[in-house]
């Protein structure tokens, strides 16, 4: 490992009130060194194995692809990656929806999990499933695509021609699906089910990932914040759409300024609802922090540098007041329990409070680029050292920092692979 690593600890010692030993500096030196180095081969190895979001899962899922493509440019052929890519493309919706995932056909006939597979006569050998309680599948898709043509160098994908479309064309159509079918005329914003930060889990079902007659609709940042991300994305590989797309970029961020952000408390209110609140009338929801949606509104330049800084402030301090182990945290405080119909969605369980490094390191990612290395790095350091201390990358972890689900998350080695270049490069600019 380069020497970036050793500088940035050097700086977070010396924001220590205390000085340490020369034996106990050099000691975190060497531990936090064959962190970060552990931490980037495995993630090498466990993307080298497929593309389904890790051990637990058999689909390739969009939202989850969009975070580990950039690493899996590392290891496969460019073809490869657009070949997964194009998939998506070829499952479009008539109105231009994308779906969650896709799984060989032969195990969608025979699943028994419940979701209602889809099927296209343009890919005959995928089935594929939408959670429609999300928003975010359409967004997602744009972003990898961006961070594929990144990635590769690739821009032919945008001239393929995908039924009678090309995916260029395909992308805006994304787009308008979103407009068409998931914008509030009253706030200009897009609208999804209401769920736990990014989470696509509703209350009112057991199981919580559909629509139902009984679904709370609900505005909130996670959605609207990568659909901006997802606008400026496109505009950059699709400089002719911005005639059409700048317009609605500016107003949907306009709008999250003037609707979903308390400037009193400088954080994003968890939702506005447009058919009243799943939750009871005394329940005071704007006590919660989205850290989840925070970061993604970070990476969309929704937020200004002071903000940023109050907002890594914050997530370290519910940190220590969870008991948590990273600002992977996805919020604080968690829901009360039976807030949720979904057994899974108990406090500091799975998406209400459970620990994820799958965002925790995106908000990392922005650290670094707004300029807190040393923030950065002080609130990576326990990400990297559990996946050391575990063997593996996790998908998420309970307060007491015990690893759930998913042994080799694609997603969270994905986003740590990333911030490590990030840190390498920045120390290589530096020279």
């Amino acid at each position: 490992m380069k020497n970036t690593l050793i500088i940035f600890l050097l700086l977070a010692l010396l924001s220590c009130n205390t000085k340490p030993t020369q034996n106990k500096e050099q000691d975190i030196k060497t531990k936090s060194k064959e962190y970060f180095e552990f931490t980037k081969k495995k993630a090498l190895e466990i993307v080298k194995t497929g593309f389904n979001a890790g051990d637990g899962y058999g689909e390739v899922w969009i939202r989850d692809y969009n975070t580990f493509i950039e690493l899996s440019s590392e290891v496969f052929e460019a073809e490869t990656l657009k070949e997964n890519l194009l998939v998506f493309f070829k499952m479009q919706g008539d109105d231009g929806n994308i779906i969650d995932g896709f799984i060989p056909r032969e195990k969608a006939v025979l699943s028994k999990i419940g979701y209602q597979y889809i099927f296209s006569d343009l890919e005959p050998r995928y089935g594929g499933h939408k959670n429609t309680v999300e928003t975010d599948q359409e967004s997602s898709l744009i972003q990898a695509v961006y961070k594929y043509v990144q990635a590769t160098g690739d821009k032919t994908i945008l001239n393929v021609l995908v039924g009678e479309k090309t995916v260029a064309e395909r992308l805006e159509w994304a787009m308008d699906f979103l407009m068409n079918h998931r914008y509030n005329e009253k706030y200009g914003l897009i609208w999804g089910a209401t769920t736990s930060d990014w989470g696509d889990v509703q209350p009112e079902h057991d199981w919580g990932v559909y629509l139902t007659d009984d679904t709370h609709y609900a505005l909130d940042i996670y959605d609207n914040a990568m659909f901006v991300l997802a606008l400026n994305n496109l505009m950059e590989i699709l400089p002719q759409s911005k005639t059409k797309w700048q317009p609605i970029r500016d107003r949907i961020a306009k709008n999250v300024r003037t609707h979903l952000w308390d400037e009193q408390n400088q954080k994003y209110i968890p939702h506005i609802y447009l058919n009243g609140s799943p939750f009871p009338a005394d329940f005071n929801e704007n006590e919660i922090y989205y850290h989840g949606g925070t970061a993604t509104a970070i990476e969309a330049g929704l937020l200004t540098d002071e903000e940023i800084k109050k907002s890594i402030d914050k997530m370290v301090a519910n940190v220590q007041a969870s008991g948590a182990g990273s600002i992977g945290l996805t919020m604080y405080p968690p829901y009360p329990e039976g807030f949720y119909k979904n057994k899974g969605m108990y406090p500091y369980g799975y998406q209400n409070g459970g620990d994820w490094t799958w965002f925790g390191g995106r908000m990392i990612q922005q650290l670094i680029k707004y300029g807190f290395v040393e923030e950065a790095y002080q609130t990576m350091l326990p990400m990297v050292k559990r996946v050391k201390d575990n063997d593996g990358f996790f998908e998420w972890y309970t307060v007491d920092n015990q690893p759930k689900g998913s042994g080799t998350f694609r997603g969270s080695a994905g986003v740590l692979y990333k911030a490590i270049l990030m840190f390498e490069e920045l120390e290589e600019a530096n020279r």
